[in-house]
């Protein structure tokens, strides 16, 4: 439990007679309470300023500063088993396809036929590997502040996608030097709308999460939304994975593909080490016990008076 400390004043101002001053030790703006709007406890409250801004029956308030004494918070048991079971399902499917290209396809290079591997390499370890760990930020660092664990969650999914972005650029230049056709299988039109959301995700995350950054009722608003999507574009990604692996594999070894050739059994175990990651991932991301829970120089916030009264306060990511 958070504690905070208060100090009320009742104000001896004549245009306000009978309302009551809240201030925060750690800050001299206050908010001015009319009688008929007074928290029946405030100790009880969460560990808030609030200035009243507006008139009227609801009362937009934002948070200007807090204190608390919690410690802290505790992790979830069985929490770092699973993410330590995701990151070597991870690192071993980043190994595997490397093994897989090593092995069977020449392994990697910008020019001739080899530069078209770059593509599977640079995508899983992007759009999957690192993705799925920037969605684990808020589930592992617990006790960080949370501008640190934001920074690190953008930072992640930035390197996640140059890396794809490398990977694509790498497939269209093979293309076009092989004088092949683009965007026509359904492996290429699930990896561009994975690209391409994945980009607008991180604008749009970035534009309201943290620089300039939006208010917390419109952040509140959208952050289901962005949670959804981020989980939806990385099982997709996922997916056009699996179907890019398909799609090489009947390309090369066609009929031989059912005789359990050794390439096709080793880029099957490759399928189930990216499904297994992607979903022990979402596993850990859908344990509504395993969200981070808030700290307390989590500020910037903005709720309805009502909700304040009632004894509510924002939830945080």
């Amino acid at each position: 439990m958070q504690a905070a400390h208060w100090h009320i004043k009742q104000t001896l101002s004549s245009q306000a007679p009978g309302s009551f001053l809240l201030l925060s030790p750690a800050c001299n703006v206050p908010l001015l309470l009319s009688p008929a709007h007074q928290p029946s406890s405030l100790q009880a409250r969460p560990a808030l300023l609030f200035l009243k801004q507006g008139l009227g029956t609801q009362h937009s308030i934002h948070c200007l500063s807090m204190e608390s004494h919690a410690g802290p918070a505790a992790t979830p048991r069985a929490l770092p088993y699973y993410v330590a079971f995701s990151q070597l399902l991870g690192l071993i499917a980043v190994a595997t396809t490397g093994a897989w290209l090593g092995l069977y396809r020449g392994g990697i290079a910008w020019q001739g036929v080899l530069q078209f591997n770059v593509h599977p390499l640079c995508m899983v370890i992007g759009l999957i590997f690192l993705q799925g760990d920037a969605l684990l930020v808020y589930r592992v660092f617990r006790n960080e502040t949370k501008r640190t664990t934001k920074v690190l969650h953008g930072l992640l999914h930035v390197f996640a996608f140059i890396i794809a972005l490398v990977g694509l650029v790498a497939v269209f230049d093979y293309h076009r030097k092989k004088g092949y056709a683009d965007l026509y299988s359904l492996h290429s039109w699930c990896g561009i709308l994975a690209f391409v959301l994945y980009f607008v995700q991180w604008l749009v995350g970035f534009g309201f999460f943290l620089f300039p950054g939006a208010s917390f009722s419109l952040r509140s608003r959208y952050r289901p939304q962005h949670i959804f999507f981020g989980a939806t574009i990385f099982l997709l990604a996922v997916g056009t994975a699996l179907l890019g692996l398909k799609e090489a594999l009947l390309f090369k070894l066609g009929a031989k593909y059912s005789t359990f050739e050794p390439e096709g059994v080793l880029a099957n175990m490759l399928g189930l080490l990216l499904a297994g990651f992607g979903v022990t991932v979402l596993y850990i991301l859908t344990r509504a016990d395993w969200k981070r829970p808030p700290q307390a120089e989590e500020q910037a916030l903005s709720m309805d008076f009502k909700t304040l009264t009632e004894g509510d306060s924002p939830s945080s990511q």
